[in-house]
């Protein structure tokens, strides 16, 4: 796989071995002293002493106390460290969680007050009116495509309640997506994650705003999540099952780089919008404090099922179904293909399996109509629809 260049609008560098490029970008943008942003369990793979190895021309410092959803005192005590380390770059190595504590560390490390201060509804909202020190992503995980995104989601320490950071000065200058760095991961991460991925992308086409261009792309990345999503998980529990021979196979790296490739495409084409399986998934992420690739892998079918009863979300997941080869061409096909899928990969039929339970559920439905995502659902929610939804996904 050789390395391929293209910007919309950030530049990426795509292929085996990107990472490496890593070291060349920021010397010939004067970068000295970068701080390493990822989490606990990168921090303890031999993958992030491998990386900074890598980056021996510069002084480089790691702030890696980032795990669960993150929140708000991760990244003020990130953005300590980075001004401790006197950082002229930050780097963000991980997940989504950790690529969206990067950016706010960034944002902090040269802005006053408070992280949340910064969410688009606080009532007395700051500025970001300060320069932010040269930013790159390096994702580790295909789900969440904020590597390409120009918002952070950081959650109050205490309600746990998530708040978006939007700007697009914290679009990335550059990223690289290496499926080197993806090769190891777990078969149940690499399901999670990539049921994210694909949320993305259905919802955002199906986002009831107009923007054939994020549409285009969401078909595109959802061509990648059919064919790639299955192979990936095989792989991996090949890998776990004692088999390391694959983690070189070229169809497990292809694998690998298509779904970072379709993450990417899903965090560009739900700039149009998402839907109600993200009110869902932030919901039982606040309260259930789930991860919330899974809970979007969870929620979907119920959703979707929701979301065929009318037009024109019916004629939209007919065209998934085609778009997927499942077994009907209809609104009942594509869910049918859905629910497969998470059979195939692992995915809990029913958030039960989670935890979830009824006494859950008064303060889910007060979260999740309170969520801005569904808005943008092709059929309008109410609070009697999303008792409905949550019922039917409890099981």
């Amino acid at each position: 796989m050789s390395i391929e260049k293209f910007a919309f609008p950030t530049t990426i560098h795509f292929g085996a071995g990107a990472r490496k490029l890593v070291a060349e970008h920021l010397t010939k943008h004067g970068v000295k002293r970068p701080l390493v942003v990822t989490d606990r369990g990168i921090a303890a793979l031999p993958l992030l002493a491998q990386f900074v190895g890598e980056l021996k021309s510069l002084d480089v410092g790691v702030y890696s106390g980032i795990f669960g959803n993150p929140v708000r005192k991760q990244v003020m005590d990130g953005a300590q460290a980075c001004k401790a380390h006197r950082a002229d770059a930050v780097i963000g190595l991980g997940g989504g969680a950790a690529l969206d504590v990067a950016k706010a560390i960034a944002l902090m490390a040269t802005h006053p007050g408070d992280i949340l201060e910064y969410a688009w509804d606080h009532p007395q909202v700051r500025p970001m009116d300060q320069a932010i020190p040269h930013f790159i992503a390096l994702p580790t995980t295909a789900g969440t495509g904020s590597e390409v995104g120009r918002s952070s989601v950081i959650s109050d320490d205490e309600t746990h309640v998530k708040k978006i950071i939007f700007s697009p000065r914290l679009l990335a200058q550059r990223v690289f997506l290496d499926p080197e760095l993806t090769l190891r991961l777990p078969a149940g991460v690499t399901a999670a994650t990539g049921m994210d991925a694909l949320t993305h992308l259905v919802e955002s086409y199906l986002a009831k705003d107009v923007h054939p261009l994020c549409d285009g792309i969401a078909l595109s990345g959802l061509s990648l999540v059919a064919r790639s999503l299955e192979p990936a998980v095989e792989y991996a529990r090949r890998i776990e099952a004692g088999d390391p021979s694959l983690l070189a196979d070229a169809a497990h790296v292809e694998a690998r780089g298509a779904m970072l490739n379709a993450a990417m495409m899903g965090a560009v084409a739900f700039q149009k919008g998402l839907g109600v399986t993200h009110s869902l998934a932030h919901a039982l992420s606040t309260v259930c404090d789930l991860h919330h690739g899974l809970v979007n892998g969870v929620a979907i079918p119920y959703a979707m099922t929701f979301n065929a009863e009318t037009e024109p979300g019916a004629t939209r997941l007919a065209e998934l179904a085609r778009l997927v080869r499942a077994e009907r061409e209809d609104a009942p096909g594509f869910v049918a293909w859905l629910e497969a899928l998470k059979v195939t990969i692992g995915i809990p039929r029913t958030l039960r399996e989670l935890g979830v339970r009824e006494e859950h559920l008064e303060r889910l439905v007060e979260v999740a109509l309170a969520d801005g995502c569904h808005a943008n659902n092709p059929r309008p929610v109410t609070k009697a629809d999303f008792v409905k939804l949550f019922r039917m996904a409890l099981g």
